[in-house]
């Protein structure tokens, strides 16, 4: 054979090795051949903490706090510009059809529209991604208005459902568009664009058309859906409390939970129950600031009852019989805007521990390997909640202050204690010090200007927390301790506190509560461990890659919670 079709077969060679692996790899084409494929590569277990899935009560129909929040956007003008992008341009013509007005431009409108763009992430290889964004809220307008001619008229139909809701049939996209099939899509682009494909096929399948190219059963679309969110049921959400993704992920469940198959909108309620129930045992009246799974650029954030989730929250409760709550949404009015248009209600017990927390608790959530925990403490009056872990910079996960939320009105980071360490950078701090009653981290406790201590000791503080909430807290360079008692004698307290942790040596390291009670733990933990390390020499398990998804103890009435005493 000729030297130079020998080097010709030997450079082959490498090429069809690389074309072998981009085929054996490729998530697409094995979702092709074998049907519903898993996006995470485990199982977390359920922990002994149910989500609460019961309903016993009664909502109101209409809600002011509803109408304004649509009446915001109705309001809002749209130009011929913002038909080419993503935006608002759908949440406006979907306010303005909920509230009947302006009807025939908004009519005129959706027929100007056009399909900008293909739906999945957006990205160098693929700049005009992200036509989901609109798609999703295209779909709820189509579900909630297609068959009331006086609202969308007929062609104005015929150009929703044959131009503007672009996906449809069964090639279920699991990938990052333009990346050969390797690359996992994210949770709320995978809601967004296979939500809307299933929803088109529904629809045209209800309307007469037995095609099987439609039917969401056969060509494996609901197995697909229901996979995906199972794993969501299971494991939680790979983005979890993500800044801004969270409200896209939980629109799109709105939108299977209000209008799919029974099967498929009881999996959509059941995750939504499960991401509601995380976010009640990690607040304190709608005062939310966990760790979060991307972005980045969204660590800056101070305020403390405005998240994305929380928008959709308050919208909720708007229609229940409580009234007195925190009603700004913030730069969260899109997502408020879905949770007023949709019909999901959450469970009894998530907007009951919203606000009352009973005899408290100490929970953990696992959210798998490489990822960071949420670890909550509760009293009656108080909630000291986790900031979590970097995990490197590909984890993107934001770590942020341990915080410490009080019965009050606070909504801002600057007005409530909180904790972080060392230093500023929340890439280089393992915020996991919190246990029951406690928080401790290698920096200073950040104490609120409206505080004044009640009494002092070198670095020791007592302050009151008002509603009988007792805070002791220690403050130094490399060290910050937190505690929180209900109550109590303060001044019984603070003093034993103070006589039994009185070596600062051994403070670094340990902490003894009035009772007795031993508490160990490594304010400079390895990302990978639990700054908690053993109570009363009891090792605790620190691998919190390992943790359930929500274990811990919710007190009972009759529990007896000595550390609480003297």
């Amino acid at each position: 054979m000729p030297v130079k079709k020998i080097l010709k077969f030997l450079l082959g060679i490498p090429m069809v090795v690389l074309l072998l692996l981009i085929v054996f790899n490729n998530k697409q084409l094995k979702s092709q051949i074998f049907g519903a494929i898993k996006y995470r590569d485990f199982e977390i277990t359920p922990g002994n903490i149910a989500v609460p899935y019961e309903r016993t009560l009664e909502w109101k129909k209409e809600s002011a706090f509803a109408d304004s929040i649509c009446q915001v956007f109705a309001d809002l003008p749209i130009t011929n510009e913002m038909l080419l992008r993503k935006g608002s341009t759908t949440r406006i013509l979907l306010a303005r059809l909920m509230l009947k007005q302006n009807v025939p431009e908004v009519n005129e409108i959706i027929k100007k529209m056009t399909v900008w763009g293909n739906c999945g992430s957006s990205w160098s290889m693929n700049l005009k991604g992200d036509y989901d964004f609109p798609l999703t809220i295209l779909t709820t307008i189509f579900w909630k208005f297609g068959d009331q001619p006086d609202l969308i008229y007929p062609e104005t139909k015929e150009h929703l459902l044959n131009v503007l809701l672009s996906e449809d049939g069964g090639n279920f996209s699991y990938t990052t568009p333009k990346t050969l099939g390797l690359l996992f899509e994210t949770e709320n682009h995978m809601l967004m664009t296979e939500g809307s494909r299933y929803l088109k096929n529904r629809w045209i399948r209800q309307h007469g058309n037995s095609d099987s190219y439609y039917d969401n059963v056969q060509n494996g679309m609901e197995e697909k859906l229901l996979s995906l969110m199972g794993e969501m049921k299971i494991n939680g959400l790979y983005e979890f409390n993500s800044i801004p993704y969270l409200g896209y992920t939980i629109t799109a469940l709105l939108n299977l939970e209000a209008f799919a198959s029974e099967k498929v909108s009881q999996t959509a309620r059941d995750v939504l129950d499960y991401i509601n129930w995380s976010y009640a045992l990690s607040s304190l009246n709608l005062k939310h600031y966990p760790p979060m799974r991307r972005r980045y650029e969204k660590a800056n954030i101070k305020e403390l009852t405005s998240d994305y989730h929380s928008a959709f929250i308050k919208s909720w409760l708007s229609y229940s019989e409580i009234g007195n709550y925190d009603k700004n949404v913030g730069a969260g009015g899109r997502h408020a805007l879905m949770g007023a248009c949709m019909p999901y209600r959450p469970s009894d017990r998530f907007v009951e521990m919203l606000f009352e927390k009973g005899n408290g608790y100490f929970v953990r959530q696992g959210h798998g390997p490489k990822a960071c925990p949420e670890i909550s403490s509760a009293g009656k009056k108080f909630l000291i909640s986790a900031g979590g872990v970097n995990r490197g910079k590909k984890s993107r996960i934001v770590a942020r202050p341990i915080c410490l939320f009080l019965d009050d009105t606070s909504d801002h980071l600057s007005e409530i204690f909180h904790l972080s360490g060392p230093g500023d950078n929340f890439m280089k701090w393992n915020n996991t010090g919190v246990y029951k009653n406690f928080a401790c981290a290698a920096g200073s406790v950040i104490v609120p200007e409206h505080m004044q201590a009640v009494a002092q000791s070198g670095n020791w503080s007592l302050y009151s927390g008002g509603k009988g909430v007792t805070i002791v807290t220690y403050a130094a360079d490399s060290l910050g301790i937190m505690t929180a008692f209900e109550e109590v004698d303060s001044s019984a307290i603070f003093e034993e506190i103070v006589k039994e942790n009185s070596n600062p040596e051994l403070l670094k390291s340990q902490f003894k509560f009035p009772n007795g009670l031993l508490l160990k733990y490594n304010v400079k933990a390895k990302k990978n461990q639990w700054v908690m390390v053993s109570e009363n020499d009891q090792k605790l398990n620190r691998n919190f890659d390992s943790w359930p998804l929500i274990e811990g103890e919710i007190y009972k009435e009759d529990d007896e919670r000595d550390l609480l005493r003297i």
